[in-house]
């Protein structure tokens, strides 16, 4: 974590959190890492679907259609949660530890997603193991992502750079979703 702390206040990037599958763990081990208050404005721990709707404001219509478990649900968690927590970037984590389907998608079937002012990035994962390691590998891929993400989302050869990564750690699905002008003015 110490360096994505770094990257962070070196890009004087401000990082919130949004959390379901992890219940906080990401922040947790954010916060292990002495200065971290110079970048880490909060998170959010929204476990089950009336947090996620009535605290982040997260639609009902984007659960009911896709379920907590999809793409669109971690993009409004890291989209919403960055609005409320006034952060410059905000990560996601939301699908099934296990040990039994939810909503027809498998135990360890993770969606997270990293929104900045001008792009959202989302990433689907299928991990193995137990709902506590599952839970931990999920923080260690994001850690990574997000380093890297924030170290050099801006480079010209940041796309090739990025793909090697997301290969190299497993990735399933990697999609980004870059703002117009106007919506990253009206959010």
């Amino acid at each position: 974590m110490q360096a994505l702390v770094d990257a962070l206040k070196a890009e004087a990037l401000s990082i919130g959190t949004c959390e379901s599958l992890t219940g906080g763990m990401f922040a947790s081990e954010l916060t292990s890492v002495p200065g971290v208050s110079a970048v880490f404005k909060g998170g959010f721990v929204t476990y089950w679907n009336t947090c996620k709707i009535d605290v982040v404001h997260v639609s009902a219509e984007t659960i009911d259609k896709y379920g907590v478990v999809s793409a669109p649900t971690a993009i409004e968690m890291a989209e919403k949660s960055r609005l409320l927590l006034e952060c410059g970037c905000c990560i996601s984590f939301t699908g099934n530890a296990g040990p039994d389907v939810l909503e027809g998608k498998p135990a360890g079937l993770v969606y997270s997603a990293v929104a900045f002012d001008d792009a959202v990035y989302v990433y689907k994962l299928q991990l193995s193991g137990e709902r506590n390691a599952l839970r931990h590998q999920v923080c260690e891929v994001m850690k990574e992502i997000l380093r890297q993400l924030v170290g050099s989302r801006h480079a010209a050869d940041f796309e090739k750079q990025h793909q090697r990564l997301i290969e190299n750690l497993g990735i399933m699905e990697y999609n980004a979703y870059i703002k117009s002008v106007k919506e990253q003015n009206h959010g």
